[in-house]
């Protein structure tokens, strides 16, 4: 498959990813005006919102934590041990290939023995023939390894370079390792993720991709989308599709369990995740191939409870993908009334001026939200360049449509920080916003590293930190009835009225509420979080010495 990138000239537009987030420390110097736990909001007004919503008034637990933050503010192994430590709901937006530490796919590599090019340090398979060399050389060969952990990450990349081209080309660089390791990965970075106290992962691969073109080459593209859709499950075709691609997540989920120990003595905490897929699509592949992994994924949620959702992923600024992307927003609304039970999350919005056309940063958003009727975006940056952007916002507000933040992604990436970055307004338009990490072992930061930016970046209170892991399984795909009730962004974290009284931490008496945590998979683990919530506020909430 061929994707098209940008030219050269319009490469050099893009502002480079300088002061990686991760380099400044939460205990630098903060105006005297800054929150006194987690720094100064970013400069300048924001657009005027719609209604605010009732202000946030802590708990005495929470304001006791709050003031525990403000306290340790200058102790740098505090402010870790806190973030590390805060239960952080699920993550919700990540690619399983980009995920896992760079250092672990270098095992990987030399584990399967495979070899690396050296010309342009991407793993191939065996035998290591001219120019290449084995890449268990990297295990003994110390400038080795760091070359390929600087190709194959963000790491040591210099503030002057073309972030965008080099965290996306890091992908194929050692893909020929991540097709291969599907359950090792998921056990590493389920394990990451439990370590981040994170109790829910959501991520995405691509479902028997190999199988998906070939059904697409072979049914050949049609404008009729209901035609192309018949064409697609005729004789059986599409269903021999899924039921390759549930073959597939069997032997990975086996190599999972095998790898992570669980059901043994050795028990990994990755056993304890609750994790479902994500069905990735190509989107700078030909609309056909596109349409088919869109019915695939689709398809797939709707018969096999561990998918749960499609995206759009691939350069949202490559010429197929913007001359395309309409064309799928429409190919998303149609397979929405197909299979209405599968869930939609979509990049959109991962644009900045500069990279694309100005027309081409005014109506991504909007068309996910309004055509696609996404039920999550994810980045979302380019929101205040789009027409009507405060509608869109609004729609958003609404309609509970949640925004998937990774800050340090966003920087890297488009180099979008602080003041510039629309965290805050979508915020003040009561949009439901989930921090994220996209790519971690890319990015080279965890989901800790994403809650300390917020805090410092946009002076946040640790109950607004709490609200935004809340958020993180409120709008995950989990099925079952919240333990919320209403606009919980809108109206505040309030319990529903069989849990009210309820106190987390100790058995609950209602019978109501037992019947709705015991029922609901997403109540469970919300009513886990705040039991999580309760023990957090109680160790973080002694005078420091």
């Amino acid at each position: 498959m061929t994707t098209p990138h940008r030219s050269a000239a319009r490469r050099r537009l893009l502002p480079a990813a300088a002061a990686v987030l991760g380099l400044l420390p939460l205990s630098a110097a903060l105006p005297a005006s800054a929150h006194p736990a987690t720094g100064t909001p970013a400069a300048g007004a924001l657009p005027a919102a719609g209604p605010a919503a009732a202000p946030r008034v802590p708990t005495p637990a929470e304001a006791r934590t709050d003031a525990y933050l403000a306290a340790v503010r200058e102790r740098p192994a505090r402010v870790e041990e806190f973030f590390r430590s805060m239960p952080k709901g699920g993550e919700l937006h990540n690619h399983l290939s980009g995920a896992v530490s760079t250092e672990y796919l270098i095992t990987l590599a030399a584990e399967d023995g495979l070899c690396i090019d050296t010309a342009t340090m991407t793993a191939v398979a065996p035998p290591c023939g001219p120019g290449t060399r084995p890449a268990a050389d990297a295990r003994t060969d110390r400038a080795f390894h760091t070359a390929l952990v600087r190709a194959w990450s963000m790491q040591d990349f210099p503030p002057d370079g073309n972030g965008h081209d080099h965290f996306f080309d890091a992908f194929g660089k050692f893909g020929e390792v991540t097709w291969r390791n599907r359950g090792k990965l998921l056990a590493s970075f389920a394990d990451d993720v439990a370590a981040q106290n994170q109790s829910y992962l959501e991520t995405m691969v691509s479902p028997a991709s190999d199988g998906a073109k070939k059904l697409a080459d072979a049914t050949g593209w049609d404008p009729d989308l209901a035609a192309l859709h018949k064409k697609l499950t005729a004789g059986g075709r599409l269903d021999a599709l899924v039921a390759e691609a549930v073959k597939e997540a069997d032997a990975g989920d086996a190599e999972f369990r095998k790898e992570a120990g669980c059901g043994t003595e050795r028990e990994r905490p990755a056993c304890g995740l609750t994790v479902r897929w994500i069905s990735q699509v190509s989107r700078g592949s030909s609309p056909v191939r596109v349409f088919t992994q869109l019915a695939l994924g689709m398809r797939l949620a709707e018969r096999d409870g561990r998918f749960v959702a499609v995206n759009l992923v691939q350069p949202e600024d490559w010429d197929s993908s913007l001359q395309n992307y309409r064309l799928q927003m429409r190919m998303i609304a149609h397979l929405r009334g197909v299979y209405p039970k599968a869930h939609v999350t979509l990049h959109a919005g991962e644009l900045w001026p500069g990279l694309v056309k100005p027309e081409d940063l005014s109506f991504h958003i909007a068309e996910a939200v309004g055509v696609a009727r996404a039920e999550r975006v994810g980045h979302g940056v380019d929101l205040r360049h789009e027409d009507d952007w405060q509608g869109t916002a609004r729609t958003m507000a609404a309609r509970e449509v949640a925004v998937e933040v990774p800050f340090t992604s966003n920087a890297q990436i488009l180099g979008v920080r602080g003041a510039d970055h629309p965290f805050e307004t979508y915020r003040a338009h009561g949009v439901p916003v989930v921090l994220a990490t996209d790519d971690p072992g890319i990015s080279r930061i965890d989901i800790s590293h994403e809650y300390r930016y917020a805090a410092r970046t946009y002076g946040l209170s640790y109950p607004e930190l709490k609200d935004l892991a809340r958020a993180s399984l409120e709008y995950a795909f989990l099925p079952g009835e919240s333990l919320w009730r209403g606009n919980p962004t809108a109206e505040g974290y309030r319990t529903v009225p069989a849990c009210r009284g309820e106190r987390p931490g100790v058995p609950i008496r209602s019978a109501a509420c037992r019947r709705l945590v015991e029922g609901s998979p997403k109540a469970t683990l919300e009513w886990r979080q705040e039991a999580a919530f309760a023990a957090f506020e109680t160790a973080h909430a002694t005078p420091v010495r």
